[in-house]
C-alpha cells in the first residue's frame, strides 16, 4: 500500500502539470518492476486530440520506451477512474493492475460505469485497486470544476453588465 500512495502522489504531481497548463488534471505513471517507466498527463486542450488523455500518453510512452506494445508486469498508476477510451488501451497494451485514485460517476468504466477492466468476455483482464489518496485526487477535480463554473459565471455577469 506505502508504495501505491507514493506513486500515486507522482500521478498527482503529473495532474498539476496539467492543471498548471489549463487542462482536467489527471496524471498518470507506468511503473515495472519497481521503477517509473512513464509519466504523463491530461493534454487535450494544448494538443487538440480528443485522445490526449494521461493514460493514453503514459502507455505511448512506455511503449516507446519498451519496444513492445504489450505492457505486461506492469503497474499503471492515475488519479481518475479511466473512460472506455482509456480502459480499452489498458486492455490492448495488457496493463494487468491498475490504481486509481477518484471514481469518475460520469464516465468512468473501471468500477462506476461499466467493469470493462474484469469482464471475462475479454481475453486480458487486470487487477483494479481503487481510492488510493482518492480524497485528494477527488478535491483537485472538485476545485479545478469550481474554478471553472466560477470563471463562466463571472463572464456571464460582465457580458450582462456591458449590455446593459
Amino acid at each position: 500500500m506505502e508504495e501505491d500512495r507514493r506513486f500515486m502522489a507522482m500521478a498527482i504531481e503529473e495532474a498539476r502539470k496539467a492543471e498548471s497548463l489549463g487542462e482536467v488534471p489527471i496524471g498518470a505513471v507506468l511503473v515495472k518492476n519497481g521503477e517509473v517507466i512513464a509519466r504523463a498527463h491530461n493534454l487535450r486542450e494544448q494538443d487538440q486530440q480528443a485522445t490526449a488523455h494521461a493514460e493514453l500518453m503514459a502507455i505511448g510512452e512506455a511503449c516507446r520506451k519498451t519496444g513492445s506494445w504489450r505492457l505486461e508486469e506492469t503497474v499503471l498508476y492515475v488519479t481518475l477512474e479511466p473512460c472506455p477510451m482509456c480502459a480499452g488501451a489498458i486492455l490492448q497494451s495488457r496493463v494487468p493492475r491498475v490504481v486509481y485514485g477518484a471514481r469518475d460517476p460520469k464516465a468512468g468504466c473501471v468500477d462506476s460505469l461499466y467493469r470493462l477492466l474484469d469482464d471475462p468476455r475479454f481475453n486480458h483482464r487486470c487487477d483494479v485497486t481503487e481510492g488510493v489518496l482518492g480524497d485528494e485526487c477527488g478535491a483537485m477535480l472538485t476545485e479545478f470544476f469550481r474554478k471553472i463554473r466560477a470563471r463562466r459565471k463571472a463572464e456571464k455577469q460582465a457580458r450582462r453588465e456591458l449590455e446593459e
